[in-house]
């Protein structure tokens, strides 16, 4: 395979961290580790981690980091996600201008902008006049509108500002230029690519820009006692994770007798509601309320139960879906988002919402439940599924399919050089 110069955009890249930072970390290392020289131009509040990384020996010698920031006086407007937008914005601009001075030197042959992965926010790597990957990108999932009844009042005015943002991005002159001049588009799920429209079709493609390193599952054979389901539900206790329904199914277990008992692991400002839904409901005894743990003891925790809850409404990713099934735990989520390309039958259900009311959502819920529940051996052979699906997703696999010998991103600009008679790759696009 012929190595490429590769320049990374990444606004968070960070080791030892999941979400946007663990992002940007493992797709430069892995595109690294196929034997690129790797560039990645990143937030200096990152130095520290990544010089860690550096001196622990996790750093290969091809990869490389430049460090960007805005002056000192700018960072005021990201102080509590105040204007962290508008920072972002900034910084784009910022480091597309220290990257043609980069580039000039280091005569790149592709770039890859690959945090954050947010469809609606302006790109400036395009105008390197090189070859410009953009994605995985996300956010243009939606929560259905008959979904949004249990939704607080700010809450929902937040998801009608989102929706509003998300057109209004169509017609952003820089996110405009940023798509119709990029080489390649990833988008994280279905809803993303639809909303890139027929015009991007032709290179566009749909993958999830998520991976895992240990894939933990294929322990001992845990015992499963029909008619009883311990389930578990990870993450921010924020409306649109849609525990307002999955609290209402667990209620609808119980009253076909079914033995269900719930843990919640996460916090954040629908604590309360949902602790006072669960006592409306009757399942205050069969819900428990953890804080945040240590990953390592999560990882741990997953073993102990019978079925990941995950019923997000517009997830575009879905890291705990992902650590859940490498660990050997079914998945139960909505036929929306990222969770929805990361299950299928082999490893859970995923619960159709389609023209679909609100208590027929929490019925599919509760029944794919149930019939996990009531069927120890299906419970089993979604168990070794899980694993079986979540070694589909490592690292360098993930990368790979965009950057590897086969990868699209690769024979992209392979290809394009090839047609540049007499000139050597690196030198394609130099300023």
């Amino acid at each position: 395979m012929q190595s490429l110069k590769i320049l990374y955009s990444a606004y968070a890249c960070e080791p030892g961290l999941g979400s946007e930072p663990g992002i940007g970390w493992h797709w430069a290392l892995e595109t690294a580790r196929l034997g690129h020289q790797v560039w990645v131009m990143t937030r200096a509040n990152n130095r520290g981690a990544i010089e860690r990384a550096q001196a622990d020996g996790a750093v290969p010698p091809n990869l490389h980091f430049v460090y960007y920031d805005l002056p000192r006086w700018a960072a005021w407007w990201k102080r509590g996600d105040r204007g962290v937008h508008l920072y972002y914005v900034l910084w784009q601009w910022g480091a597309w201008r220290a990257a043609r001075t980069l580039h000039s030197r280091e005569h790149f042959d592709a770039v890859h902008h690959i945090t954050f992965g947010v469809m609606r926010h302006p790109i400036f790597m395009n105008r390197l006049r090189i070859p410009c990957v953009v994605g995985p990108l996300g956010g243009g999932e939606r929560a259905p509108l008959a979904l949004r009844h249990h939704y607080p009042f700010g809450e929902y005015c937040r998801a009608i500002l989102r929706d509003a943002a998300n057109l209004a991005a169509h017609f952003d002159p820089w996110v405009r230029r940023a798509y119709a001049q990029a080489a390649l588009i990833l988008a994280k799920t279905p809803e993303t690519l639809r909303w890139l429209g027929r015009a991007h079709r032709g290179k566009s493609e749909c993958m999830l820009e998520l991976g895992i390193q240990t894939v933990h599952g294929g322990g001992a054979v845990r015992e499963r006692v029909p008619g009883c389901i311990r389930l578990l539900f990870v993450g921010r206790f924020i409306p649109f994770k849609g525990m307002g329904l999955g609290l209402r199914a667990v209620a609808r277990l119980r009253e076909q007798g079914i033995d269900a008992s719930l843990t919640m692991i996460g916090r954040g400002p629908q604590l309360a509601s949902w602790q006072a839904l669960s006592r409306e409901y009757g399942v205050a005894d069969a819900v428990t309320w953890i804080p945040w743990m240590r990953q390592e003891d999560l990882l741990r925790s997953y073993r102990e139960f019978d079925a990941l809850l995950f019923p997000s409404l517009h997830d575009s990713s879905g890291n705990v879906v992902l650590e859940a099934m490498a660990s050997g735990l079914p998945v139960v989520c909505l036929d929306l988002g990222g969770p929805a390309q990361l299950v299928d039958a082999s490893c859970g259900r995923v619960v159709a919402v389609a023209g679909r009311s609100e208590g027929k959502v929490i019925e599919g819920i509760a029944d794919a439940l149930a019939e996990i529940a009531r069927t120890p051996a299906l419970a089993q052979s979604l168990s070794s599924g899980a694993v079986a699906r979540a070694r589909r997703f490592g690292w360098a696999d993930v990368v790979a399919r965009v950057w590897g010998v086969q990868g699209r991103a690769y024979r992209l600009v392979t290809e394009a050089a090839r047609g540049l008679a007499g000139r050597p790759l690196h030198a394609r696009g130099a300023p």
